[in-house]
């Protein structure tokens, strides 16, 4: 789900660098570093050249494109088996309770390092 995550962001950026990634997806520096370098690894996601030497964007392959379409179907497959189970009462039930413990985590983590609030 992770690495599906940050394909699917990165596409939908067009470009991201790691900060970016790190707030949007309320993901871990550590746990988005490793995963970033495994999919760099693979092939899937290449760096971008930033004016500043610093930042490291990331933008998807062609590999990459490929690998998310071929991942989608399989995604919403998981995601509609998820919710037969569960039922559209429960599985909004969750999602909302999901999204209070990201806007808890999220507080409590306060802005990322080098920004104001």
């Amino acid at each position: 789900m992770t690495q599906f995550s940050i394909l699917a962001m990165i596409a939908r950026m067009g470009e991201a660098n790691l900060r970016q990634l790190e707030d949007t997806l309320a993901m871990d520096q550590t746990t988005l570093t490793r995963s970033l370098s495994l999919l760099e690894r693979d092939g899937v996601i290449g760096r971008v050249p930033h004016p500043d030497g610093r930042i490291k964007a990331m933008r998807l392959t062609p590999k990459g494109r490929r690998a998310l379409k071929a991942a989608r179907p399989l995604w919403a497959q998981a995601q509609g088996k998820v919710l037969r189970e569960l039922g559209t009462q429960a599985w909004a039930g969750a999602q909302r309770r999901l999204a209070h413990v990201l806007h808890v985590a999220l507080k409590k983590r306060g802005p990322s390092r080098g920004r104001r609030p």
